[in-house]
């Protein structure tokens, strides 16, 4: 399962948790060296905000000392500098927290700055093909962003949320003059709720509806279907495959699963489009059980030049998926600790 990080833990003294998991690479979109730890821009933050986010900070239990706040390099955000931590970044309004430094894209800009900004009617739907296009163009000298980066739209106008096809997210403005490997937050009645779960609910939505529902693996449910799921697995990953074992038992109280192939070890993708590469969905499902429970892999179909596995798994780069078995219930829930608990049933809502 997907390790879940307290994005504020330096700044309030919180743990993080942690859960056993399969995990992948962590590689980042490669920016430049220098962060921003104060904004060039040199408009001048009225009393009243400069006040208001003072206030909206330490009532969330902020304890570093603010030494100001000036407008951020992020559109539509102000950054709060503090001693001895990153800064942050917060929006007007005191909803929206980012924390971390901004590295500034050493890319030649190609296309200039957007003519309007996202709106919240946008809130976790993929960007559109002008601004991806644009998004690209702009970062041609960061090596792990390409045509085929997964790009949303956020709470933020004019903060855009992307992740490498290793999974690992980043934020970066919509004219691509800076970037975070940080995430969105949220302060809700004085309190830091963690990461923005609307935001995460929606954009897996989106990145679930995107999916080749033919290339996945399913497992239908042998009785009245109560949920069903979406599980991101590897065939060398052993909790996948402790995960698989359980797969009867689920079926048979009305869970339907839906397999995405994702694979992260070095010898998996080439294992995992072979089972794919299987004549028909029964036999692939057949392949795969036999991959998962008897560790039995099948031969390099030497007849097969398709790749059925890299475009599912592609589009599922927007999942962010850092290790595996990652479980998504249809509504893009995330399922966040041991599936072997009873809290398991509970998230899936069947007995």
């Amino acid at each position: 399962m997907r390790v879940s990080t307290l994005k504020f833990a330096c700044l309030m003294g919180m743990a993080s948790v942690a859960t056993t998991a399969c995990a992948q690479s962590n590689d980042l979109p490669t920016a430049h060296q220098n962060t921003m730890q104060s904004t060039q821009n040199s408009a001048a933050v009225s009393q009243v905000t400069d006040s208001h986010l003072r206030q909206v900070l330490t009532q969330a239990g902020i304890k570093a000392n603010i030494t100001s706040i000036v407008p951020s390099g992020l559109p539509n955000m102000y950054q709060v500098n503090l001693v001895g931590q990153p800064p942050l970044h917060i929006t007007k309004d005191g909803k929206y927290v980012i924390q971390g430094a901004l590295q500034k894209n050493p890319s030649q800009q190609a296309v200039g700055k957007p003519a309007s900004r996202s709106q919240s009617s946008q809130l976790g739907q993929p960007v559109s093909p002008a601004v991806k296009s644009a998004l690209v163009a702009n970062t041609s000298a960061l090596k792990h962003i390409s045509d085929q980066t997964p790009f949303f739209y956020t709470a933020v106008p004019g903060v855009i949320w992307g992740a490498t096809l290793e999974g690992v997210p980043f934020l970066i403005s919509d004219d691509a003059q800076f970037i975070t490997d940080s995430e969105i937050s949220v302060i809700k009645n004085g309190r830091f709720m963690g990461l923005d779960t609307t935001f995460e609910q929606r954009k897996n939505q989106a990145v679930l509806a995107a999916l080749d529902t033919k290339e996945l693996i399913q497992y239908p449910a042998t009785s009245r279907e109560k949920a069903v799921i979406y599980v991101a697995d590897d065939v060398n990953c052993p909790y996948c495959r402790q995960f698989h074992q359980q797969i009867p038992t689920l079926n048979a109280k009305g869970v339907t699963v839906n397999v995405i192939g994702y694979p992260i070890y070095e010898q998996s993708p080439e294992q995992m489009r072979s089972i794919w590469c299987q004549g028909d969905a029964k036999r692939r499902r057949q392949a795969f059980d036999k991959a998962m429970l008897l560790g039995a892999m099948p031969p390099a179909t030497a007849s097969c030049d398709a790749d059925n596995i890299t475009p599912n798994r592609t589009i599922a780069a927007g999942l962010a998926i850092m290790a595996t078995p990652a479980i998504y219930r249809a509504d893009g829930v995330l399922y966040q600790a041991n599936f072997a608990r009873p809290e398991f049933l509970e998230f899936l809502g069947v007995d």
